[in-house]
């Protein structure tokens, strides 16, 4: 009797639970073998990040160990999947190849390149739901059949989507005999050093363990907890990464019910909503989404950029959130669109220069959601507003956000001693209250390096020359 046999092509689903690619093969199949292919664009990309390398190996080492206990494997193969999958599944005698569908420009080509060299060799390829909370958000469509640019109208439409069940892990994962597993390189063996001090941890049980913690602890007060930036989830690397389910997560939210639980999963309708975007604007990777505004006037401002990527610009919210990104490979959302609109309209940079930093040590480093933050700050994207909206001022936003001063003393311990009421303009102190607090403005501490209120009012003018053209 032959044995009927399936790759799974494992991208960004780095986990056992609620895995429909996974699932779907082993309903149709007698024996199943997910596969991670190590391309090199995907280390050395447009966007190369040793840390999200790093998060990816954990987790891929962590997948390989659960799948193993479930009687299966993880095959690894070093190089392009259009050149692995058709030879692995000669090896391994599959007829069919499984994998969820991403909405990236660069997924979307590699995806079609992998498909038509799977059919030349005659095996079908099978796409499935497993990225996103709905199976396909460019699906989500008008009443006319248009794709949606404004997040409200979409999320209306998102709500009325039919969900999926999530599924549990299986059980068993039989896999095919005397197929080599490959080995998983290792970081220094690509080449490339871990530069964050003390990154989140990875893998499917620390996912699982943060999404149990918060939903238990935190999910209740997030409504009111969300705009600070202490009472976020702390998820978006585990959702980037697939070690957790976005539809799995949606679900056990909703469950729970409340104020708070309603706001959590109107974010993840956001992340749904900017793989939408992306899916049917993919020149937005490249370029303003409102073409006009691709003639923006922006600074050659390379020592405004250094102090801003390395958290020394004067502004203790802005430099206290530079340097957690620097640390532990996230920020919260509140801090990401305060470090950004101060780089673009307080600095006068353009806002890919960001976007490229940001990518480098993001662990949740999404393009889709990336560039849609970047865009939306920026004033380029979807959701536009007047053009002097979205000038966020550091001063107010630390106030507001770190009432307590508690985000920006972990951040930024030379400030540990500054009075609560100096600490969001610490050049404001007096010397001898700067002896008192053992830190002398310009020495211990910078000053700013630029006035917000005067880079406000020539943002405004640049944004104006672009809006009235």
């Amino acid at each position: 009797m032959r044995i009927s046999a399936a790759l799974v092509w494992v991208r960004r689903e780095l986990r056992v639970h609620d895995h429909p690619p996974l699932c779907a093969a082993l309903a149709a199949h007698d024996a199943v073998l997910p596969v991670f292919c190590v391309d090199e664009r995907l280390i050395r990309g447009r966007f190369p990040s040793p840390a999200r390398v790093w998060f990816l190996l954990e987790s891929l080492a962590e997948l390989r160990a659960s799948l193993r206990e479930r009687g299966g494997a993880l095959a690894v193969r070093v190089g392009r999947p259009e050149e692995e999958l058709p030879r692995l599944a000669r090896e391994a005698g599959a007829s069919d190849v499984y994998f969820a569908g991403d909405v990236s420009p660069f997924a979307r080509a590699r995806d079609a390149a992998t498909v038509a060299a799977l059919e030349r060799a005659g095996v079908r390829a099978h796409v499935t739901p497993g990225v996103f909370a709905v199976d396909d958000p460019g699906e989500v469509r008008t009443r006319d059949g248009r794709p949606y640019t404004v997040f409200s109208p979409f999320h209306r439409a998102w709500r009325g989507v039919r969900r999926r069940s999530v599924l549990d892990a299986p059980e068993q994962i039989p896999a095919p005999r005397g197929v080599p597993a490959g080995d998983l390189p290792s970081l220094e063996e690509l080449g490339l050093e871990l530069d964050l001090a003390d990154p989140l941890p990875p893998g499917e049980r620390a996912a699982r363990a943060r999404m149990d913690g918060f939903l238990r602890d935190e999910l209740r007060g997030y409504a009111a907890d969300r705009d600070g930036l202490t009472g976020t989830s702390q998820l978006s690397p585990h959702l980037h990464f697939g070690c957790l389910s976005a539809r799995e997560l949606e679900a056990r939210a909703a469950r729970h019910g409340g104020a708070g639980a309603e706001a959590f999963v109107r974010q993840l309708a956001w992340r749904d909503f900017y793989g939408h975007v992306l899916r049917h604007h993919p020149r937005n990777a490249r370029g303003a989404m409102q073409p006009r505004f691709d003639a923006l006037e922006w600074d050659d401002a390379p020592e405004r950029l250094a102090a801003w990527r390395e958290g020394r610009t004067g502004y203790p919210l802005i430099d206290a959130a530079m340097r957690q990104l620097r640390t532990v490979g996230w920020m919260p959302n509140r801090a990401r669109l305060a470090v950004g609109a101060f780089l673009a309209k307080d600095l006068h940079v353009d806002w890919r220069a960001g976007e490229a930093h940001f990518m480098r040590f993001l662990l949740c480093g999404d393009e889709a959601q990336n560039n849609g933050n970047w865009q939306w700050i920026a004033g380029t994207g979807v959701d536009p507003q007047p053009y002097f909206r979205r000038m966020y001022n550091p001063v107010a936003q630390q106030r507001r956000l770190d009432p307590e001063g508690r985000y920006v003393r972990r951040w930024v311990p030379e400030l540990r001693d500054v009075p609560g009421e100096r600490l969001a303009e610490p050049w404001t102190m007096s010397e001898d209250e700067q002896r008192a607090a053992r830190c002398e403005i310009g020495r211990d501490y910078p000053l700013p390096i630029v006035d917000h209120a005067a880079e406000r009012r020539e943002a405004m003018a640049r944004y104006r020359r672009v809006a009235d053209n």
